[in-house]
């Protein structure tokens, strides 16, 4: 599974960005695909996750520093994971990057993609 991320700027506080991951590869062996980011000087964290449950309802989680401001959703056909950014603040600046967990043959695999920047000031 190849994963390529994109979207990433510099925005304005209270402004918007839509952020895109595209998959390619072993797509139909990934379970949920997640948004993470990174700070200067701070670990990694996840900011959502998009899976399915079993009668293939999105099923999304959001770390609650951006609970109703960013929505994570998805297009099967273009294979493709979106993360749709409201309301930016100065500490959403960072790198985000795209994570797939998947399954292949009963092994489980993490992906990762190259992460793009996001940058909030005025």
């Amino acid at each position: 599974v190849q994963l390529q991320a994109s979207g990433g700027g510099l925005v304005q506080p209270g402004g918007s960005l839509r952020l895109s991951c595209a998959a390619a590869g072993s797509v139909d062996s990934i379970n949920s695909v997640s948004w993470y980011r990174q700070a200067p000087g701070i670990q990694r964290e996840m900011v959502a996750t998009i899976s399915s449950d079993n009668l293939n309802n999105d099923v999304t989680t959001y770390a609650d520093f951006v609970t109703g401001r960013f929505t994570i959703s998805r297009d099967f056909d273009k294979n493709t994971v979106y993360l749709q950014m409201n309301w930016l603040e100065p500490q959403d600046t960072a790198v985000y990057y795209c994570r797939a967990d998947a399954v292949i043959l009963g092994q489980e695999y993490t992906y990762w993609g190259q992460g793009t920047q996001v940058t909030v000031s005025s």
